[in-house]
């Protein structure tokens, strides 16, 4: 390894050289990775819901759908907007009764309750199906079309348009994210580290090392649109410690090294020995959000580990040569620290660490009270700004058709017409069912299935299946439309044993067992991991249980304010900052311990060891948590998708709640539990 770091320094020139040219290839793997807008694709795929939305597009040729309302159109005019809409490409079918009967079914006969749905004063709904699934770029394009096609009098709902204007806003915001994370970071560098160069040169080299993890995401195919948001953000965050760690061990082997290049290249490769462990807490994090059966945790959890890995990289092989090359650069613009004297933290913690302790045991009730009853929400379209067309259009459907969802029924087409006219009306008395839609509803009870255009027909009856559609007056996700769900499924079973409920509704229920199964076992897996990790760096067992605790504690305290708050989360948001938070800042306590073991076992009593932990490692830990927390807070507050801002300001205020808890909390624990620490850790046996 020193040989290696030797060679390092003394090449660094064509090191740079090498690392900048990797940004190349870089940049366009990062141009081609596709990525996803639509949640619900990452469901399990064994799931029923699921494989309905695979049979819809095999056998109808439907992927997305979305309903549109018109206004101020005659029966004419509608229809003739419909044939338009017709003609867009990967639009497969447009059915409303305006384009569906052609003149061919008189108004009059059509059930007056079936018009109803259709038509309200002035207003007609249309439903418009797509050849591609809702998150395909044909469909983003075939939805845009459509808004062009129908002009200002058509609102276009539903989750593909949700989709569409997630991508427009999102792609609109994403490079203004990375700047101000970069902006707020270097400003709070700048003023605690001791050069207003440095900084600059962190953020480069961190800049290249992400750069490098978003291109290698396309051997992946594809990622999520919050991914994509947010990974380049999380790596500077997480990651920055590690460059501030090679700049203090630098520091300290300049001033008994006359050689710069061998005391930068000790500087590597000891910190490349400290951060190993403290990379490896936070892989295991991002790690285990991979083990949700929702595999948005996935596709996140591996980009964020290969950044720390790529982090961890750039901060030993490029971060180091750079240094040395602007060594000169760096001294003249060298000044003193702003950040204030920190040694007042240790005395104030030592002082009063039985008090301290009783403050730690006070906020563990409330803080998992309100961690485990913060209350989340899972439709998507709450994420977004409410002045979007989309919003605006689900708004429309909802006040003017009394239809805040539609669920797509399939059902075997060898069902006879009395069962299905039997199995709409017992449909029709469920609970907040506005309507349901078939063949037999639409024509009536005694109109044969002939009267309608061949062409007419196979939009909604295929040889497996025909579909059915049933509008619901309950919003997605509620408890009331998830108890919807569950009667008309017992209602479908009885007629159709392999008929399938389908739609944005029947998915974002599963989505929900799916989140509240991941919950626990991503918790579960990071802890146990984690807890593995600090083990065998400390050889300690009741260390790891109570470094995990704290950081637990910061968790809880994070998420427990949304509950008290009144403020409902973006059903992602607990999961993924428990994981996040635990594997990034449980860094912060193994620092503060490694030192009080250091402390006790080169003979300091108990106290001191613990005042000069604090002491020696409260400015790292302080400017590594601001520097966390600048590189997200801004963005939480820019951004207007909520999923992103909500992730990004939670983030930011655990970095916080955890630095203070290391700080404060964790000190006064080592006090308090000092002999226990001292019997329970291997190589502390012979300590008194």
């Amino acid at each position: 390894m020193k040989g290696f770091t030797k060679w390092l320094v003394r090449h660094r020139v064509v090191v740079i050289i090498l690392c900048v040219a990797l940004m190349v290839p870089s940049v366009f793997g990062m141009a081609a990775t596709k990525t996803k807008y639509d949640l619900l694709y990452y469901l399990p795929q064994d799931l029923e819901t699921v494989q309905g939305q695979e049979i819809l597009l095999q056998d109808f040729g439907k992927g997305a759908f979305s309903l549109l309302v018109t206004e101020g159109m005659s029966v004419q005019e509608q229809a003739e907007m419909e044939d338009a809409l017709k003609q867009i490409p990967h639009v497969d079918s447009v059915i409303g009764f305006a384009s569906l009967t052609r003149g061919a079914l008189p108004l009059e006969i059509i059930p007056e309750d079936i018009r109803e749905m259709f038509q309200r004063g002035d207003c007609m709904l249309s439903a418009v199906f797509f050849d591609e699934g809702s998150s395909s770029e044909e469909t983003m394009q075939a939805i845009a079309q459509v808004r062009q096609t129908a002009g200002e009098k058509c609102f276009v709902s539903g989750l593909s348009a949700v989709v569409t204007d997630t991508k427009q806003l999102v792609e609109e915001q994403e490079s203004i994210y990375v700047g101000i994370a970069v902006a707020l970071c270097a400003i709070v560098l700048m003023i605690t580290m001791d050069s207003f160069l440095l900084p600059l040169i962190f953020l480069g080299c961190i800049g290249v090392s992400i750069l490098w993890n978003m291109g290698s995401n396309y051997f992946l195919g594809d990622i999520s649109y919050i991914t994509k948001a947010v990974a380049a953000v999380l790596q500077l965050g997480v990651t920055l410690d590690y460059s501030i760690f090679l700049w203090h061990s630098y520091k300290e082997h300049k001033a008994s090294i006359a050689d710069k290049d061998e005391a930068m290249a000790e500087a590597i490769h000891q910190t490349f020995t400290s951060i190993i462990g403290s990379s490896l807490t936070t892989v295991a994090g991002f790690v285990s959000i991979c083990f949700m059966s929702f595999t948005l945790g996935k596709d996140l959890g591996i980009v964020m580990s290969k950044g720390v890995v790529m982090g961890v990289l750039g901060t030993v092989i490029l971060l180091p040569c750079v240094i040395r090359l602007l060594d000169g650069a760096i001294e003249k613009t060298s000044h003193k620290p702003l950040l204030p004297d920190v040694g007042g933290i240790s005395r104030f913690v030592t002082k009063h660490y039985k008090a301290l302790c009783v403050v730690l045991v006070i906020m563990i009730f409330p803080a998992f009270y309100g961690y485990h009853n913060a209350g989340v929400y899972y439709d998507m379209s709450k994420v977004m700004p409410q002045d979007l067309q989309s919003v605006i259009a689900n708004r429309k459907l909802e006040s003017t058709f009394d239809m805040a969802t539609t669920h797509l029924l399939l059902v075997d087409s060898d069902v006879s017409q009395k069962d299905v006219r039997d199995m709409t009306e017992e449909m029709k008395r469920v609970d907040g069912v506005r309507s349901v839609i078939g063949i037999d509803s639409l024509l009536g009870a005694g109109i044969p299935e002939t009267i309608l255009p061949p062409k007419a027909l196979s939009l909604v009856k295929g040889d497996r299946y025909q579909l059915m559609l049933i509008n619901s007056a309950y919003v997605i996700s509620s408890d009331e439309v998830n108890a919807q769900i569950d009667s008309l499924n017992e209602i479908l079973k009885r007629y159709d044993q392999g008929g399938m409920l389908i739609g944005e509704a029947p998915c974002t229920k599963d989505l929900i067992a799916c989140t509240d199964h991941d919950f626990a076992v991503v918790s579960l897996i990071s802890i146990i991991a984690i807890f593995v990790i600090i083990m065998l760096v400390e050889k300690s067992v009741s260390l790891p249980v109570l470094l995990v605790a704290v950081i637990e504690l910061a968790i809880a305290a994070n998420l427990c304010i949304p509950y008290y708050t009144g403020v409902e989360l973006p059903f992602v948001g607990p999961i993924l900052i428990s994981t996040i938070q635990l594997g990034a800042t449980v860094d912060y306590a193994i620092l503060m311990t490694t030192r009080y073991k250091q402390n006790r076992l080169s003979g300091m009593d108990k106290r001191e060891a613990v005042e000069k932990a604090v002491a020696s490692s409260a400015q790292s830990i302080l400017v590594s948590g601001f520097g966390f927390f600048a590189a997200t807070y801004g963005v939480g507050l820019y951004a207007n998708v909520d999923i992103i801002s909500s992730m990004c300001r939670l983030i930011a205020r655990g970095a916080l709640l955890s630095v203070a808890v290391v700080l404060l909390l964790l000190p006064a624990t080592l006090l308090l539990l000092d002999k226990v620490i001292v019997r329970t850790t291997f190589d502390m046996k012979s300590v008194r």
